[in-house]
């Protein structure tokens, strides 16, 4: 069955799905975008996703090129164009088409939308889970406003690439000896007293979605949090450690840069917050 895309109000086949070759986001980034999940039909988290894509949209100046509501028709029709009811949706909307040139255009021009889905597999991440997984530690040359979900992803990506070939699955991104975030999640330790620790908000990371669900869940069950940098040593010394996305959940790390993280396996801690997380998300969907 073929694959359907979403592009600037048209739904078309994948290999079909093109822009404008002078696209703001194609020639200088000029966007943002969201990665939202689908469980059972149920969009996981939908309202918090929105509110940092309209976030993100105002932080660059860029008009929402449909609303909300018509945001959610569109995933609703894309899902069902590619028959996925456990999927993972992304959507992207740049300044849209104009001659290329660096500042805003002069005159208002339509802002482009495009929204893909894709199948998620829920068994394997939880099976993922299971075994944990391993990261290596990365220095942070992204830009100074990490909050805004921006297309513009080139350290991100390089620091994904370095963890492929290290055989780990994330990158740990370090700052003055202090870990902000993963390149593609936020990062978090358990302390040997049993506090979690995590970055707080601010320009040096982007708030992640999971992980905003996940402070509601650690209330809930009552675990003292610390909202500050941690240094890599400290990650090395953790009883625990664990990254927060949208793509991964809640997800145990049982190595840093090859050195088991407690015992090297998954931590009672990680794993009960995963279930936490999921058991919210089903209630709230």
């Amino acid at each position: 069955m073929p694959s359907f895309a979403y592009v600037n109000r048209q739904y078309v086949p994948l290999r079909e799905a093109f822009v404008h070759i002078e696209d703001r986001g194609y020639q200088f980034a000029d966007g943002v975008y969201e990665v939202c999940l689908v469980v059972s039909g149920r969009l996981w988290d939908i309202d918090g996703h929105l509110a940092r894509w309209a976030r993100s949209l105002a932080a660059l100046s860029i008009d929402a090129p449909i609303s909300d509501r018509a945001l959610r028709i569109v995933i609703a029709k894309l899902l069902a164009r590619n028959r996925l009811k456990d999927a993972l949706v992304y959507m992207q909307a740049t300044r849209g088409v104009a001659r290329r040139n660096h500042p805003f255009p002069l005159q208002a021009v339509l802002p482009s939308i495009v929204m893909t889905a894709r199948h998620f597999d829920l068994a394997k991440s939880d099976s993922m889970a299971q075994m944990g997984v391993q990261v290596i530690t990365a220095p942070d040359i992204r830009w100074g406003r990490a909050d805004i979900k921006s297309i513009s992803l080139l350290p991100n990506v390089l620091a994904k690439e370095a963890a492929r070939r290290d055989g780990a699955v994330e990158a740990w991104l370090v700052r003055d000896g202090c870990v902000t975030e993963g390149a593609a999640s936020n990062a978090w330790i358990v302390a040997k007293s049993g506090a979690l620790i995590t970055h707080p908000l601010g320009n040096e990371i982007l708030g992640g979605i999971t992980r905003q669900t996940l402070l509601a869940c650690v209330r809930d069950l009552q675990i003292r949090v610390e909202e500050r940098p941690f240094s890599v040593e400290e990650a090395f010394g953790a009883q625990e450690a664990f990254l927060t996305s949208a793509t991964n959940l809640v997800m145990p790390v049982v190595q840093i840069d090859r050195r088991a993280v407690g015992d090297g396996r998954p931590g009672e801690v990680s794993r009960r917050l995963r279930e936490a997380y999921k058991e919210r998300c089903v209630s709230e969907a």
